[in-house]
């Protein structure tokens, strides 16, 4: 585990585009596993830098977002679809047959999930996959439970993640109660895991998952098994940590 902690969030969002771009400048091809929220908009940001000083092309990258809410159509502004195309896919040179995002539309879920997976295994294992961090620990959507699922998945999300979440809402009314989240089995194959925390109000579940003990009902500590995670923390995030 390699913790990094960053006096600002400029410095953090560069830390973060330069360990992404230069995994695609020496691995064109790579499979990147991407996340949404508000955390790394920045890295995006400045991936989206790198690409028009013409520093890495994306052509040859495989995609594949960790989650998207159920019942929510791509062309909804608060879907992940619709989040992924304003923040990174239309600006940079990815194609569109290599971007993969989980149907939040689909009339079977169950067959959803299981075509994701498929994709998942056809393509190849990860090569650097994105991470948030929930206030209650949850990675992707995968929440806090006595047990948890490898494959992709349909959950029911938390209230404690619908109220984080409605502040891209209207109201919570308008925040869908289900979504569709890779497993943490799919999330832990990956080769290299970063993980991004950003802000006072996630420093205790940080050192929670960090150095806690590994168990379903704080989803982010089986990252401690993962021999190859990579931890961005700006100073109040990261603030147990020294």
């Amino acid at each position: 585990m390699n913790i990094l902690t960053f006096p600002s969030d400029q410095e953090l969002n560069e830390a973060g585009a330069g360990i992404v771009t230069g995994l695609v400048q020496t691995n064109p091809g790579a499979v990147l596993g991407l996340a949404t929220g508000s955390t790394p908009i920045g890295v995006y940001s400045e991936m989206i830098k790198s690409f028009r000083k013409g520093m890495v092309s994306y052509r040859r990258v495989s995609t594949f977002n960790l989650d998207e809410y159920a019942g929510l159509p791509r062309e909804h502004p608060q879907s992940y679809y619709s989040y992924m195309r304003t923040h990174l896919f239309d600006h940079i040179d990815v194609p569109e047959s290599n971007i993969h995002i989980p149907d939040g539309t689909a009339a079977n879920v169950r067959e959803e999930c299981e075509r994701y997976d498929r994709l998942l295994e056809q393509t190849g294992q990860i090569d650097l996959q994105i991470l948030g961090l929930g206030h209650n620990g949850h990675i992707g959507f995968n929440e806090p439970d006595h047990a948890l699922i490898r494959g992709t998945h349909a959950v029911r999300l938390s209230e404690t993640t619908r109220q984080a979440n409605a502040r891209f809402f209207n109201s919570i009314d308008e925040v869908p109660t289900h979504a569709i989240t890779m497993g943490v089995g799919t999330i832990l194959k990956a080769k290299t895991i970063l993980l991004i925390v950003k802000g006072s109000d996630k420093a205790g579940i940080v050192h929670t998952s960090l150095t806690g003990p590994i168990t379903t009902e704080c989803p982010a500590s089986l990252l401690q098994t993962h021999p190859h995670l990579v931890v961005l923390l700006d100073t109040e995030a990261g603030r147990f940590f020294g």
